[in-house]
């Protein structure tokens, strides 16, 4: 089982080679077509290649292309009317021939679409019949019967890969961008929540630094953030940390003779409630903490706590 499996990769990375090196012009016109359309792009296909046209759709959608997948039978049954005259259509089918996908070039042609082919074989109805024609063809199918769309279908794959990043590189489509798209996802809670969306608000665990080191002890445990704020609100004079407090006892078990201002950090990074989680979480890495206080610096005023493993 393990040789077949690498005789597939073997053969489809062959496949990818070859198709490759077939990736001319077309390509560049394709891509530009896209740029300067003010519609959207939609991907049409049926079987195996509608499946990775859906792919293509959702991956060109979430990189700053506007684009939907089109079923091919639903189109000819009254789905046409979602496609616009400034629409570019890409079409896909490995053999350039399959009748569902066909059907729609005369409506196309008369609606004045750009149209997209990728198709394995240049001179097929839909090479001819496309504005732009990219050519997927490969050396072999891994199916053994060379029956089942194996290789033809990843080469499809990744030319709509690569049609997807050349146009995220031609519009600098950036990181804050990818994040607008996907609000849900742990890159846009960093790129889009700022740190007063997450922090913690409520019974944080203030103490005097006067205080017995009992109470000390309480608060830490009652707070559940593994540190205390010495201070309060309008003035933060400083943090103790479950590891300060460890420190402290290894120095002196004697816990009559341990006071919070000896084993406080006088300090503390305070950071504003209008970061973006992104910066800070980059600036708790650096300082290799899990925890920042948030609120004013400079008056050291506090209005909650972060604390980057909670999220």
């Amino acid at each position: 089982m393990k040789d077949i499996a690498k005789r597939v990769f073997d053969i489809e990375i062959e496949s990818l080679q070859h198709a490759a090196g077939l990736i001319d012009d077309s390509f560049t016109a394709a891509a530009e077509t896209i740029l300067q359309s003010s519609g959207k792009t939609i991907v049409t296909g049926i079987g195996k290649s509608g499946l990775i046209g859906k792919k293509i759709a959702a991956t060109l959608a979430s990189t700053g292309t506007p684009s939907f997948f089109m079923h091919p039978t639903e189109a000819f049954h009254g789905d046409l009317g979602m496609v616009g005259s400034e629409d570019v259509v890409i079409m896909i089918s490995y053999s350039g021939e399959v009748d569902e996908v066909l059907k729609l070039i005369p409506f196309l042609k008369w609606n004045k679409n750009k149209t997209i082919g990728i198709t394995g074989n240049p001179a097929s109805t839909i090479a001819k019949n496309c504005t732009h024609h990219l050519n997927v063809n490969i050396s072999k199918e891994a199916c053994p019967l060379e029956l089942a769309p194996t290789s033809s279908t990843t080469a499809t794959l990744v030319m709509g890969d690569a049609l997807a990043v050349a146009l995220m590189e031609a519009r600098n489509f950036q990181q804050e961008d990818f994040a607008r798209f996907h609000p849900g996802g742990s890159l846009g809670r960093k790129l889009l929540v700022k740190v007063k969306d997450l922090m913690r608000t409520d019974n944080l665990p203030f103490i005097s630094k006067q205080a017995e080191f009992t109470e000390l002890l309480m608060q830490m445990s009652e707070g559940r953030l593994g540190m205390v704020i010495v201070g309060d609100p309008d003035h933060a004079e400083g943090i103790v940390t479950d590891g300060d407090l460890r420190r402290a006892l290894l120095r002196n078990s004697d816990t009559s003779k341990l006071n919070i201002a000896d084993m406080m950090t006088a300090t503390p990074i305070i950071i504003n409630g209008d970061e973006l989680i992104n910066a800070a979480e980059q600036l708790m890495m650096e300082r290799k903490i899990t925890t920042v206080l948030v609120g004013d610096a400079a008056k050291r005023t506090i209005d909650g706590v972060y604390q980057i493993y909670n999220q």
